[in-house]
This record gives C-alpha cells, sequence and structure tokens, in this order.
C-alpha cells in the first residue's frame, strides 16, 4: 500500500510499507528515523507439525529468498536449527528457531501468533563456532566449523590413545580412551553434558574438554579451557587404532591430527523472546534431574 502522509501544512512525504518514527513539535512533524521491516526467509524440516507451521505462517508472510533475507525463521528441532546456523555462516544472517521437535534447547517455544512483534522484540544472542583442521591418515586436510562441539571416536574395538595439546604444549602424552569433545558453551549441554561434562555459561569465555569414557589416566576427568586455546590431538598408532572426528554432523574418517581453534571472523545471530532466554535456560539445565 502506498499513501501520503501530511508533514506541514507544504510538505507531503510519500511512504510506503517503511515505519516512521515521528515526533510533533511546534505544529510540525520531524521524523526521528525510518525503519524498513525485516525480509523474512522460512524454512522447515519434513515433519508435519513443521510443515503445517509453514503452510500457517506464509498465509500471512511473504517468504524472502535466503539470500535476500534479514532473518531466517527455522520450524523444527535443535538438529533443524544447527544445520540453518551453518548455513550463515557464509551468508550472515539472523536466526529465530520455532520449536516443531522434541528438546527444543535453542529454539522458541511453539507459538505461531504475533511473529512480526516478537522478531522486533527477540534479544539477540552471538554464538562464537569452532574451526576443525583434520590431517588424514593419507596427508589429506579438511576444514569444517562447529557450533556445539568437535567430536573424536575410535572407529574398531581398539581403544583410542591421544596425544593433547593445548597452545603447542603437551598436556597429556597418552589418553586411553573411547574419544574426547571439545565443546562450545551453546553445545556444553548436549554431547559433552551426556560424556559428564560441565555445563558452561555463554559468557564463561572457556571451551569444556571432555573425554569419553576415559581408562587412562584413571583420574582425568577433563579440562576447562580458555575460549582463544588451540587444541592439537594427536591420535596415536593410528593404523591400529583408528579414530574419526566430527564437527557438529560433519564427519572425517581415519584422521591421524586434528587441531582445533575458535574461529572470530564468524559470529552466529540466535534470537530468543525475551521470556526464553538462553543464558538462564543453560543456567536452569543445571538444577534440573
Amino acid at each position: 500500500m502506498v499513501y501520503f502522509l501530511k508533514i506541514s501544512p507544504h510538505i507531503a512525504l510519500l511512504e510506503t510499507s517503511a515505519k516512521l518514527q515521528l515526533v510533533f513539535m511546534r505544529d510540525f512533524w520531524y521524523i526521528i528515523s525510518i525503519m524498513t521491516p525485516s525480509k523474512i526467509h522460512f524454512m522447515a524440516n519434513s515433519e508435519p507439525k513443521a510443515e503445517a507451521a509453514l503452510k500457517t505462517l506464509l498465509e500471512s508472510f511473504q517468504n524472502t529468498s535466503f539470500a535476500e533475507a534479514d532473518i531466517v525463521v527455522v520450524l523444527g528441532g535443535d538438529g533443524f536449527l544447527l544445520r540453518a546456523l551453518h548455513q550463515t555462516l557464509l551468508s550472515p544472517k539472523k536466526i529465530y528457531g520455532i520449536n516443531c521437535g522434541s528438546m527444543g534447547f535453542l529454539l522458541n517455544k511453539f507459538n505461531l501468533s504475533n511473529l512480526a512483534k516478537r522478531l522486533e522484540k527477540a534479544d539477540v544472542v552471538n554464538l562464537t563456532p569452532l574451526r576443525m583442521e583434520a590431517i588424514g591418515m593419507d596427508g589429506s586436510r579438511v576444514e569444517h566449523h562447529a557450533v556445539n562441539e568437535v567430536s573424536l571416536l575410535r572407529e574398531s574395538s581398539q581403544t583410542a590413545h591421544l596425544k593433547i595439546s593445548v597452545d603447542s604444549v603437551v598436556q597429556l602424552e597418552t589418553l586411553v580412551c573411547d574419544g574426547i569433545i571439545l565443546s562450545t558453551p551453546a553445545g556444553s549441554t548436549a554431547y559433552n553434558f551426556s560424556a559428564h561434562g560441565p555445563i558452561l555459561p555463554l559468557d564463561s569465555n572457556v571451551l569444556a574438554l571432555t573425554p569419553i569414557c576415559p581408562f587412562r589416566p584413571r583420574r582425568w576427568r577433563g579440562a576447562l579451557l580458555p575460549h582463544t586455546a588451540k587444541v592439537e590431538i594427536e591420535v596415536l598408532d593410528a593404523g591400529k587404532r583408528p579414530v574419526s572426528v566430527t564437527a557438529d554432523f560433519n564427519e572425517v574418517r581415519n584422521v591421524k591430527k586434528i587441531i582445533i581453534r575458535e574461529d572470530p571472523s564468524k559470529i552466529l545471530q540466535l534470537l530468543f523472546d525475551p521470556t526464553q532466554n538462553l543464558a538462564k535456560r543453560i543456567l536452569r539445565e543445571q538444577f534440573e534431574g
């Protein structure tokens, strides 16, 4: 819709769908700012609840292409949201998740009403992913990012033997285990927590290094590292004891060395309703049974 808005007896402003903030002083309207409405891209997984929600929302909203959108509304579960976050690594967007799955830790509660207003009032949470470089037994190199965690797992019946270095200093000559996890604060409530790792506040500026079923050293149960740390994990006797590495959902098999560090050049943005603050959720998770 296009119409004219009277500013003074002698001036008229052509207004489109942009929102205007005006102040009336001494018989004149003064424009404070012009706010254009957000361009929204909707994406849903294949679950019936998500598909039905998408159909309902598209009756009220235009579905802008992913490339042109400012905000991406994700309808699904945590896994689907994680894949959407990875898409924004190369094309930064704000993501607002609506839980159509089970857990939905990184999503807002299912609610399709007043979505435009909720997007305007949503709190922004910035996440910094990990960058993982995997060196294969054949010398190949593969890089992937991880929002939640990078995990190493043995591929056979043989336990993994791993050498752990932090900032080029060897901290463990040999860790005998099923694997190991390096987790971000956002991912600390997932795989890391199930392996008895600590839950990290979002603003803690630390990473959790958590072993999976450690056998030696018997008393080592992991470490908290500065978020700036460079972690190197060398697979010992990789031919006899093969190990794979997974950055969120991207797996590389038969690796001999992994290098992991935070990537501050990539900032991912999640939107949350003010009543569903992620930091409070992480705190609450530590007291739930």
